[in-house]
């Protein structure tokens, strides 16, 4: 066999086939064949995390702390006991969100309000829902939150059935910078702008407990010049439309005060004014919105605007907001999270700064296996990434749930996805249905668990002194001699 001759044949093969190409290439539709880069200096995802990475490169993170002993301040006459770095929860600043609850619980008084932040580990009111149920449960509270006019998880929610048409327009503030008007609490901001078909988005209730209706709908839209927007939508044999006016930075409009099983709404003549989603809950108990979005490190949360994010707040009133990231951080080449660490405490500087009196819980990493020398191990980022979260969290005053050590600690992930039945996925980082019912449970048996122990330390606190009544005082001036 004469292997050179089939060699050169193949060759020239190739070398024809590159000519033939490069020739026919002028005739063939140039969207085929960018001439240039595509812009990415208003691209988001991942760009920040470079950016943290570049700046603090070759930074280290003191070990100082870890021998470090957290001693809290009395706040209304609650102090928890002194913490290690290595058992650390913060519950004491949740005091606040504790007297919160334990007004619900013993009065049947106000409301909480939960705003749950994180990446895909969340994705399709993963964790969230059960998290959302085990509070609902206890606290009371109906309906399922604040839910997006588009979602990219949509099909795979249970919570709630959500449809919308295929012409919004959609900013995230994990892919634009610069949107064009501010980005919502729930960080993207959608538009009606085809004029010639109507955008239109449908919710359903599902059989799912404390959700099975949609109480109160509330649609949140914002500032626009355009007057003359409006929605149509159907209840029972009532046909309703409903003006929008965008004067204020944040708008509702209520479409029914009864509780709906479903809705579907359209809009119409409503280019250019910004649509922010939908609230359902009935004004009672606990109330948790997921705010999930696939790739996001968290500091994308940085960039959010405080005058908004205050409107909203006014109309939400959040008592505790919850950060679970880590999966899109682990990934980056480095053990070293000092970047990470520092820029998380600055977005909860600026998370508390665009919701004044609101309690921050960091939920940190899971855990996650990679395979070293063909047997699947805790990847080696995951300690490194769980102790900067840890850190900041202290740093910044925040509250923690160690997931890592709660899901079981080094090799946990493996027994999660290998067991029968199994309660992660093959890919060894997300949970699946029963595994985040799990976590969920995890992170509310802490949280109640921290709660418990402020009703304790409730009862324990020393009453301030009764004021006195002026009356009250006798001043003898006979018996005072002044020299």
């Amino acid at each position: 066999m004469n292997t050179s001759k089939y060699f050169f044949q193949t060759l020239i093969v190739v070398i024809v086939s590159g000519l033939s190409f490069l020739a026919f290439k002028t005739f063939l539709p140039k969207k085929l064949f960018a001439e240039s880069k595509l812009d990415s200096k208003n691209v988001v995802v991942d760009s920040l995390l470079l950016e943290a990475i570049a700046e603090d490169e070759g930074a280290t993170i003191e070990d100082s702390m870890a021998k470090t002993v957290i001693d809290y301040k009395v706040v209304n006459g609650i102090q928890f006991p002194p913490e290690t770095f290595e058992e650390y929860t913060g519950n004491q600043y949740l005091a606040t969100f504790f007297e919160k609850l334990f007004q619900l619980e013993t009065k049947k008084e106000g409301n909480v309000r939960i705003a749950y932040f994180g990446d895909s580990m969340t994705d399709g009111d993963l964790i969230v829902k059960d998290f959302r149920t085990y509070l609902q449960e206890k606290f009371g509270g109906q309906g399922v939150g604040f839910v997006n006019i588009t979602s990219e998880s949509a099909a795979s929610r249970s919570s709630i059935t959500h449809e919308f048409s295929g012409n919004w327009k959609t900013q995230s503030y994990l892919k634009v910078k610069r949107p064009s008007n501010p980005f919502g609490v729930n960080g993207h901001v959608f538009y009606a702008n085809d004029t010639a078909n109507v955008a239109w988005v449908k919710y359903k209730a599902n059989k799912t407990r404390f959700a099975s209706e949609l109480p109160h709908p509330t649609l949140f839209y914002g500032r626009s010049s355009n007057k003359d927007g409006k929605i149509k939508y159907v209840i029972g044999t009532d046909t309703i439309s409903k003006k929008l006016t965008p004067n204020a930075l944040v708008n509702t409009v209520v479409l029914s005060e009864s509780n709906l099983k479903s809705i579907k709404v359209n809009f119409k003549k409503a280019d250019s004014i910004p649509i922010y989603g939908f609230n359902f809950d009935d004004g009672k108990g606990v109330h948790v919105d997921n705010f999930s979005n696939r790739g996001n490190s968290g500091l994308p949360i940085g960039s959010f605007d405080v005058a908004t994010k205050r409107a909203f707040h006014s109309k939400l009133d959040y008592h505790i907001i919850v950060f679970q990231y880590g999966a899109n951080v682990l990934n980056y080449g480095s053990l070293n999270y000092g970047w990470y660490e520092k820029r998380m405490a600055k977005v909860v500087a600026h998370l508390k700064e665009c919701f004044p009196g609101v309690a921050i819980l960091i939920v940190s990493t899971a855990d996650k296996s990679t395979k070293y020398d063909l047997e699947m191990k805790t990847d080696s980022a995951v300690v490194p990434l769980n102790t900067a979260q840890k850190r900041y969290a202290i740093k910044s005053e925040s509250s923690f749930v160690n997931m890592y050590t709660l899901m079981g600690g080094d090799g946990s992930m493996i027994q999660w996805v290998e067991q029968e039945p199994a309660r992660a996925n093959k890919d060894y980082t997300h949970f699946n249905h029963r595994g985040a019912k799990e976590a969920a449970n995890l992170i509310f048996t802490q949280l109640n668990k921290g709660y418990e122990m402020y009703k304790e330390l409730r009862k324990k606190r020393k009453k301030p002194d009764a004021p006195v009544k002026k009356d009250s005082v006798i001043i003898n001036k006979d018996s005072v001699y002044e020299e």
